[in-house]
């Protein structure tokens, strides 16, 4: 019997139905809190937390690789594998964490939004929080549409990040010596040490990690009713590229950030602790075009990082509990700590750093289940890790939960 000849044309689409996840993945590195981390960093400490930039978009690329991995060689999500595979008290106290973590995602996401309404139009804040919930909500109907659409429209606002930012960091100027200097490894005290784990924790974001398993599995599983029993291991490469652009980008955009404040206000001697702050002296010092673009790159942000962050919500509830919730219920639960903040007067820009502080103790309680289950062969088959894989993410690992015990006792006992 002659066997089949397969179609050269159904590789290619095999390995292009692979590609997009990374890039709603990448709204999560370039959130508002991102914003207001890197400005704060570059402003107070000029090139010195670039490393930690740059370590958190190398350890980035490593657990989106391994979350995009699960999804695609088991067909399930990371919350899922837990649930199948963790006890019942383990899974229960990881979906507790997890519902922490949005939470704590989405406060930074509205009030960046919240923020960059204000510095747009005027709105007082709770308005803005208003129109980023509302807006992020129509973003995210997409969804049940079909998953390319959320995606399309997730990677168009993630374009206007970028150039936003570009247009800034183009005109500021780029001071190479300064940038490589920066990637040395230091500290200057507990305050750098807050800033640093706030950068740690905008970077490599747990609810994310959660996502990225989900989308991915989802693009297998259409690849399974289109092609039962079809090879995974060689889509692995079309993975590895989608993280390494969509990440990448996001990296240089953290990046962009924290030069523009370093470049800008750094060697003013003037902190410039306030998104407020960063937007006027923007524009004092560059003019109102860059103040706008400023603002329009953090008002994407706000209205994608918050459609997203509400996307994992449903994602962690549905797979650590098999439950889920009705998307506008669960938009108005997750806006409601935002909202508080907001109406409660504190300050915005803080809160955003505090909330992304929280977020980098959500990280290991999302990255060690992720290193167990790629580390399994009977979960991951011949996607399973390779010893060198399961090393360099434990090293990782026990790296993140060094940083947050040192800045406990620096900063809250110290």
């Amino acid at each position: 019997m002659t066997a089949a000849i397969e179609s050269p044309a159904r590789p290619v689409r095999r390995r292009a139905m692979m590609y997009g996840p990374a890039f709603v993945a990448a709204i999560a590195y370039v959130d508002p809190g991102n914003f207001a981390t890197n400005f704060a960093a570059g402003s107070r400490f000029g090139y010195l937390l670039m490393w930690v930039i740059v370590a958190g978009n190398l350890m980035a690329l490593l657990v989106q690789m391994l979350s995009a991995k699960l999804g695609l060689a088991t067909g399930r999500d990371l919350p899922q594998n837990c649930r199948r595979r963790f006890p019942r008290p383990v899974v229960l106290g990881l979906w507790a964490q997890a519902e922490l973590v949005a939470i704590a995602t989405d406060l930074a996401e509205v009030v960046g939004g919240a923020i960059a309404l204000n510095l747009l139009f005027g709105l007082p804040l709770p308005v803005g929080g208003l129109v980023t919930g509302a807006a992020a909500f129509a973003v995210l109907g997409l969804e049940s549409r079909g998953y390319r659409r959320f995606e399309v429209a997730v990677a168009g606002l993630l374009l206007v990040i970028i150039l936003g930012l570009a247009v800034d960091a183009v005109l500021a100027g780029i001071d190479v010596s300064g940038i490589a200097g920066g990637t040395v490894p230091t500290f200057a005290g507990p305050d750098s040490v807050l800033l640093a784990t706030g950068i740690l924790g905008a970077t490599v974001m747990p609810h994310v990690i959660y996502l990225h398993s989900s989308l991915t599995s989802a693009h297998a599983q259409d690849l399974d009713r289109i092609e039962p029993g079809f090879r995974r291991v060689p889509l692995i490469g079309s993975l590895r590229r989608d993280v390494l652009f969509g990440l990448g980008v996001a990296g240089l955009a953290n990046a962009a950030m924290l030069t523009i404040a370093a470049r800008l206000f750094h060697p003013t001697g003037e902190s410039t602790d306030t998104i407020g702050e960063v937007h006027s002296r923007l524009g004092a010092m560059l003019g109102q075009g860059a103040a706008l673009a400023f603002a329009l790159a953090l008002l994407a942000s706000g209205f994608a990082s918050s459609s997203v962050g509400t996307y994992a919500g449903q994602v962690i509830m549905a797979g650590f509990l098999d439950r889920s919730l009705p998307l506008l219920l669960r938009r108005g639960i997750t806006l409601l700590p935002a909202m508080a903040v907001l109406i409660a007067g504190v300050d915005p820009t803080h809160a955003l750093v505090w909330s992304q502080v929280v977020l980098s103790f959500g990280i290991p309680f999302a990255f060690v289940p992720l290193i167990l289950l790629t580390h399994s062969h009977e979960v991951m088959g011949p996607l399973a890790n390779r010893p060198l894989t399961t090393a360099v993410a434990s090293v990782v690992a026990a790296l993140v939960i060094g940083l947050n015990l040192y800045l406990i006792s620096q900063v809250f006992l110290g």
